[in-house]
């Protein structure tokens, strides 16, 4: 860096943890989900949301499963405390999920969010202050022991409101920015927390260890938080929650290996949104479990549903990169990629309820609600699989794969020349204008065929086609139409070619459908070219194939 100077930042210190057992575990349940949507997240917004876009929000996270929500910060505004009660009055919590709020110290900030928690059966009441080195040197100018009275004069607080209230109030503490924090400091202040408080089997006490800011690689955050657990006095009874954010674009991977390390639970937000870089992505993190064969417990099976309520109550758009839901994520422009994918789907298809095996797609699209459509794109570095898997899958072509680098190139031409991405119907018109329009110098007017009585079972054609604006008609026999075609036209027309391969499918619904046929020439010369052609009658179609190709050929 220009302006590197000696001193100015140092390395973050190591864990003494010689015995850590995180690295050799595995993450086999869902963490218990709070979203901090509404709280953390709201409060990152250029423009907070208003009640309407709160109660949008908070019905969607009812829809996708989450059990607790963190609601706000009542105290601290009217449109946190009217968001708040609207929920109570209006009746609008269901009976199995439980509202969080924040709340700091203060005895006029507690009171205050205790009449907004009124009528609230199931609500957990975050506590929490600033232990940092820094805080306390810079923002407090306090000692260790006044930041624990703070902490506990906040508990002592909370349970003299408690006792008025008419429903379930549990407590959460988070020594707010945990990681610039003494790790013996921390569970010094959180054990005299949960003593105070009174912890039980019944009373159990959620301990939030934040990554306030993510100031180091994710192992030492894993390694903070199985210190932790191995410090924290009656520990069966603590659930240990992660509340990381993103300073370092780590905090999804930061929060795995907190669960690995035995964290319980996990706060974030749907999308990442929250203060500077964000919070830990919830979205990311469920669907990470997902691909792993875990159930997440929460429903993200229409991602694009989640992604419309979410930009429209933040005014933020999403990445088009953004893990799992980014517009692009599903999108295979690179020629390899896509003939992986095509062959990665085809030998899909034919598995019921199987291993997940497609390369390049860790995850099938389909189960997050995500169209096959837009997985293969063209574009200058698409290649032969990719235009082939579009003319398959959303038009019904069947190409044989030898035919592929040819159509492959004729796109190609096209991309390069126009400089862009090509959408389906543009990919079609390519293909239909090259084998269904091609420019005649011969053309197909009628065929009869009829079988011969010979032993060989061949066939007889009679075809009338039209060459160099006159009509003629051949007759001659082979082995099949395509063979009696060929020998009749070879009687007149001047260019020799011998039939390389052919291929045949329907195309279309049942009491509509066409068959297509494929068929590739080859010239004297050792050129190959292949045509296209389609009728109601395969016998026709193979003929319209023929007759493609050599007006392509010649």
């Amino acid at each position: 860096m220009k302006n590197m100077s000696t001193g100015k930042y140092r390395p973050y210190p190591q864990i003494d943890l010689p015995n850590r057992q995180w690295p050799d575990n595995t993450i086999t349940k869902a963490p218990i989900w709070c979203s901090v949507d509404l709280r953390d997240g709201n409060q990152a917004l250029i423009t907070p949301m208003n009640l309407d876009q709160k109660l949008e929000l908070f019905n969607l996270l009812l829809q996708l499963g989450f059990k607790v929500i963190e609601v706000g910060f009542p105290s601290a505004s009217k449109v946190e405390y009217d968001f708040l009660r609207t929920l109570v009055d209006k009746d609008l919590i269901p009976d199995d999920v439980t509202v969080q709020v924040l709340v700091q110290a203060r005895e006029h900030l507690i009171a205050k969010t205790f009449e907004a928690l009124d009528g609230v059966k199931n609500a957990i009441v975050h506590l929490y202050n600033s232990t940092s080195v820094a805080q306390r040197k810079i923002v407090f100018k306090k000692s260790k022991q006044e930041i624990i009275d703070l902490a506990l004069e906040g508990v002592e607080l909370v349970k003299k409101y408690e006792k008025n209230h008419v429903g379930n109030i549990s407590l959460e503490y988070s020594p707010e920015s945990f990681t610039g924090t003494e790790l013996e400091f921390s569970a010094e202040i959180c054990n005299r927390v949960t003593a105070c408080w009174g912890i039980s089997k019944e009373r159990k006490v959620v301990i939030n260890l934040p990554a306030t800011v993510e100031m180091a690689t994710p192992n030492i955050y894993a390694d903070q938080i199985e210190w932790m657990s191995n410090h924290l006095d009656n520990r069966e009874n603590i659930l240990i929650s992660t509340h990381t954010h993103n300073d370092r674009g780590t905090s999804v991977a930061a929060t795995e290996l907190a669960l690995l390390a035995g964290a319980d639970r996990v706060e974030g937000t749907l999308l990442s949104n929250g203060e500077r870089t964000g919070n830990v992505d919830i979205i990311t993190l469920a669907l990470n479990l997902y691909t792993q064969g875990v159930d997440p417990k929460l429903d993200f099976s229409d991602v694009n549903h989640v992604l419309d309520v979410v930009e429209r109550c933040t005014a933020i758009d999403t990445h088009v990169r953004h893990p799992y839901v980014g517009e692009l994520v599903y999108t295979a422009f690179s020629g390899s990629h896509q003939d992986a994918i095509n062959k990665g789907f085809a030998h899909q298809k034919h598995k019921q309820d199987a291993l997940w095996e497609v390369p390049y797609l860790p995850i099938d699209p389909d189960d997050v609600g995500r169209s096959y459509e837009s997985i293969i794109r063209i574009n200058s570095q698409s290649g032969k699989g990719g235009v082939a898997y579009i003319l398959e899958e959303k038009f019904g072509y069947h190409l044989p794969k030898k035919m592929h680098p040819e159509i492959g190139r004729i796109v190609q031409a096209v991309t390069d020349a126009e400089g862009r991405e090509l959408n389906a119907d543009e990919i079609l018109e390519i293909f239909e204008s090259t084998y269904f329009r091609v420019k005649e110098h011969i053309s197909f007017k009628n065929l009869t065929l009829n079988s011969c009585t010979s032993k060989d079972k061949s066939v007889n054609a009679k075809l009338t086609y039209v060459f160099q604006g006159r009509e003629i008609h051949a007759q001659g026999e082979g082995n099949g139409p395509i063979d009696a075609c060929r020998k009749s036209l070879l009687k007149d027309y001047p260019h020799n070619f011998t039939i390389n391969s052919y291929s045949e499918h329907s195309c279309g619904e049942r009491s509509s459908a066409k068959a297509v046929a494929y068929i590739a020439i080859e010239t004297d010369e050792g050129d190959v070219f292949y045509g296209v052609g389609r009728d109601t009658d395969i016998a026709i179609a193979s003929i319209k194939a023929l007759f493609s190709a050599l007006n392509r050929a010649f």
